[in-house]
């Protein structure tokens, strides 16, 4: 006897069973209890909160980090015939956003940023819904990016109580019990029903490859590219490393179509890209971390890092894009002792300088004591000040957590800025030593002589599965030989009658 979960999935998906996981976060959320969900990447997450979208009325908001993953899950809806769906985002022209914020009502599924969530025309209209549920997807990012990057996600839990405190879903793909905890902690201290699965696949292999310098490193990265002719992401630090790295390839290997994909990209160019080669018209992605996070490609058989992440969550989310469809794939490092430097830099980069911090506030108290107490607007800020845009928003988001900042206006308090100073300058230090402490576990793991993949995944879960076919060098497994068996897709020639159809009612 089916259940009312396996029946919706039947009728709405068309299967017949659940993936791991995926049936127990559901009852959950069906009970309206709040709901942390881990599961591996590429398990059909979305399931869990699309389900009761179909099945119950109300609206179902969903917090998702990108804007090219908002925009491709919409469109598999829209395909599947689920009309009553739209993402909120900056792709949209004003007009857009205003005829999308008019008709909320009509919508069973939005998808939103954070940041759209700080825009209070936006709450007025979603506090006269009736909102069933409040999801944030890849609900690592709160702790992972929240601090310095993308401080909006730290906003949630005030968003929430403005909602009227819907129950609340955080689905991730890897989230250490540290991280786990963060999450309910960052949004609202929640008490949420906790369902946590095995992070690791049988199907992947791990393989680390030291080589001397840049030239080696591209021989060796061009070699794997040869042997291996199937779906492939590399991974970058720099954005300029990405694009030059992708040109070498596209010369040196033309009959595998080559892009290069980054944050500093069109929004259309980044969505056009992601498209491609879902389809199979792209086999090889340049990318740095902006690429990959629910891109649901089933066979993606590589995945190289010409650098390295600065923790082992980015990993493992990395890593974690091949293989879904369950046949061996393989993760190849590539590294030479200076790339460590790379990812130090990139921290120094994220969190200001105690100088830094300190020019800032003498800027701030000289704009008070003229009696200009307006927030300065970052392009003001940056003509005085040697500050990034994270920087600024990181003490823009610490300031207003302290008072010292209140709607777009500046307090001052001599004790309150003096209390500020000291409390800002020790959390930036405790946030460099915990970021460097995560990228000394990456270089352990990088440099480790035990099996890879129990080193990987001890601080994720207690016990780790056994590879299914090859499991890693440390275990005395090679590459050699290994034969991948890959069919080129062809485009899909349909008459005019299945076309028409297409643009009418898509």
């Amino acid at each position: 006897m089916k259940t009312e979960l396996q029946q919706a999935l039947q009728t709405y998906y068309g299967y017949g069973t659940f993936r791991t996981g995926q049936e127990e976060i559901l009852e959950s959320v069906m009970k309206n209890h709040h709901t942390l969900g881990v599961l591996p990447t590429g398990t059909g997450k979305s399931v869990c909160y699309q389900l009761p979208a179909f099945m119950r009325s109300g609206q179902v908001i969903v917090v998702s980090p990108l804007l090219s993953l908002m925009e491709d899950q919409v469109k598999q809806l829209r395909a599947r015939g689920f009309k009553r769906v739209a993402a909120l985002n900056s792709f949209l022209d004003f007009e857009d956003k205003q005829q999308i914020m008019r008709k909320l009502h009509n919508y069973d599924l939005l998808y939103v940023s954070p940041e759209m969530l700080q825009n209070e025309y936006l709450i007025k209209h979603l506090q006269q819904l009736h909102i069933q549920l409040f999801v944030v997807d890849e609900a690592h990012c709160i702790s992972q990016w929240g601090q310095e990057f993308r401080t909006d996600y730290l906003r949630l839990a005030e968003v929430i109580r403005n909602l009227g405190s819907p129950p609340v879903l955080a689905l991730t793909g890897t989230a250490t019990p540290e991280v786990q905890a963060d999450i309910q902690h960052l949004l609202g201290d929640l008490d949420m029903d906790e369902h946590i699965y095995p992070m690791d696949r049988e199907n992947t292999s791990y393989f680390v490859q030291e080589v001397q310098d840049q030239q080696e490193k591209n021989e060796t990265m061009l070699a794997l590219l040869h042997k291996i002719q199937a779906p492939t992401i590399i991974y970058f630090s720099s954005r300029n490393m990405a694009e030059s790295t992708a040109a070498i390839i596209r010369a040196k290997m033309p009959e595998m179509p080559c892009a290069f994909y980054h944050g500093g990209m069109e929004n259309e160019d980044r969505i056009l890209i992601q498209q491609q080669f879902l389809a199979g018209q792209l086999q090889i992605i340049c990318c740095t971390s902006a690429f990959g996070m629910g891109v649901d490609k089933e066979d993606v058989r590589l995945i190289i890092h010409y650098h390295l992440p600065s923790d082992k969550e980015s990993f493992i989310q990395e890593v974690g894009r091949a293989g879904r469809d369950g046949k061996e794939s393989v993760s190849v490092v590539l590294y030479s002792p200076g790339d460590w430097q790379i990812p130090i830099h990139l921290i120094e980069q994220d969190l200001p300088e105690k100088s830094t911090i300190q020019q800032m506030m003498r800027f701030l108290y000289q704009r008070v004591k003229a009696h200009q107490i307006e927030l300065p607007a970052y392009e003001l800020v940056v003509q005085h000040i040697p500050i990034s845009e994270t920087q600024w928003r990181f003490l823009l988001y610490q300031m207003e957590k302290h008072d010292i900042v209140k709607g777009n206006h500046l307090l001052y308090g001599a004790k309150a800025w003096k209390d500020f100073l000291d409390q800002i300058e020790k959390f930036v230090g405790d946030r460099k030593k915990h970021k460097l402490k995560q990228l000394q576990g990456m270089k352990d793991w990088v440099y480790t002589d035990t099996c890879r993949r129990q080193s990987l995944f001890a601080a994720f879960q207690q016990t780790v599965r056994q590879a299914k076919g090859r499991c890693c060098d440390n275990c005395g497994d090679t590459l050699a030989g290994w034969q991948v068996s890959f069919t080129k897709p062809q485009p899909e020639r349909i008459g005019w009658r299945e076309q028409l159809h297409h643009l009418l009612y898509q």
